[in-house]
């Protein structure tokens, strides 16, 4: 049997294969942020396919400062509850372990998302894509969104879920923290690699005490910002974070990379071949060698082969995809069966706020 297909344990749960469902923004929630009828039809899809585990779309746990997208859910209030059981129930009929994502949008927003407040982040630092200067948050606001963080975890653990993961990636407000590019303050919470990590642990000590040892607590952690030069994350500061998580207790580190202002790096286009594919695998090998917990890596993830690979060298514990389960939900039993690769050529056309979909037909 392909170590694929290999039961696998994080913390306190035991994982019936090796492939994860990456967090996937599907833009299916209700406007107030509530769990919709579709996401738990297209959670049970997943499930019901034998995807191992199931990590949420990001959940943001403060409102509105928190809210990157329109139909994004929240998970802010204790009105969220109900609709997180209910995915939670879904996953666990067909055997997947449910994992909630919980996110802050930090500078990764805008005005017209957060009921016409100006976006928050730790330095005004302008947002290139947008060009949306946020203010600075304040050090009261640090330890209220740190509360908000350790809100959200009791909320996924009373729904029932399996576990959170903290999205310290992507550009969001924790990754925003961690990188000197967008954080440079000069008190506590900035300059340093441990002042700059120190909401992290602050979240983590506070989460943990929160919902207890077994609980599992993941993080998905930027191996880079996606753009090159001084002042950007370095490898050394990302392997600090993945030594700390794990001295924190985290259960797993998902790895993966990019920023919204770097194009093309969090989700690469065109991934035809087998040499295209893991292209955050170097970052993962190093965070493996650093640390003892279970590795995830996501990021142009195709076929068998490279996957086999990735699991038996070193490089990770586990696989995670997103655009391919889009295009077939069903691809972990499609691949059991024989098929060397996921149909998806990684075209990106399923970045589409009408709605997740894969709009290529071929």
């Amino acid at each position: 049997m392909s170590i694929l297909f290999t039961p696998f344990t994080i913390g306190s749960l035991t994982v019936k294969n090796r492939f994860v469902r990456s967090a996937t923004q599907d833009w299916l929630g209700h406007e107030d942020g509530r769990i919709s009828e579709a996401q738990v039809e297209l959670y049970e899809n997943l499930a019901r396919g034998d995807v191992g585990m199931i990590i949420t779309a990001h959940a943001y746990v403060q409102h509105p400062l928190g809210r990157a997208s329109i139909r994004q859910n929240g998970i802010y209030d204790d009105r969220f509850i109900d609709g997180y059981r209910l995915l939670a129930q879904a996953a666990h009929r067909h055997g997947a372990k449910l994992i909630v994502q919980i996110s802050h949008a930090g500078r990764q927003t805008s005005p017209d998302l957060t009921e016409g407040e100006t976006p928050v982040a730790p330095s005004a630092v302008t947002d290139g894509s947008t060009g949306i200067t946020p203010r600075e948050i304040t050090g009261d606001e640090i330890w209220a969104l740190i509360n908000a963080f350790v809100a959200a975890a009791e909320r996924a653990k009373k729904a029932g879920c399996d576990g959170v993961q903290l999205h310290i990636a992507h550009g969001y407000c924790l990754s925003q923290f961690l990188s000197p590019y967008t954080n440079r303050r000069q008190d506590e919470w900035g300059g340093s690699i441990e002042n700059r990590t120190r909401i992290i642990r602050e979240i983590m000590a506070r989460c943990r005490a929160a919902v207890g040892s077994d609980f599992p607590i993941l993080a998905k952690l930027n191996c880079t910002d996606g753009l090159s030069g001084p002042g950007y994350l370095t490898r050394e500061d990302v392997v600090y974070t993945a030594r700390l998580l794990e001295r924190l207790g985290a259960a797993a580190i998902e790895v993966s990379g990019g920023i919204r202002e770097a194009k093309g790096v969090m989700s690469r286009p065109n991934i035809r071949s087998e040499e295209d594919e893991a292209y955050f695998a170097a970052d993962a090998r190093a965070i493996k060698e650093a640390v003892r917990i279970p590795v995830i890596l996501v990021g142009g993830l195709r076929s068998t082969a490279t996957m086999e690979g990735l699991l038996q060298n070193g490089y990770a514990d586990m696989v995670a995809l997103s655009r391919p389960f889009i295009k077939e939900p069903d691809l972990i039993h499609r691949l059991c069966a024989g098929q060397a690769k996921a149909k998806c050529i990684s075209c990106n056309a399923c970045f589409n706020p009408a709605g997740l979909a894969c709009r290529y037909e071929k």
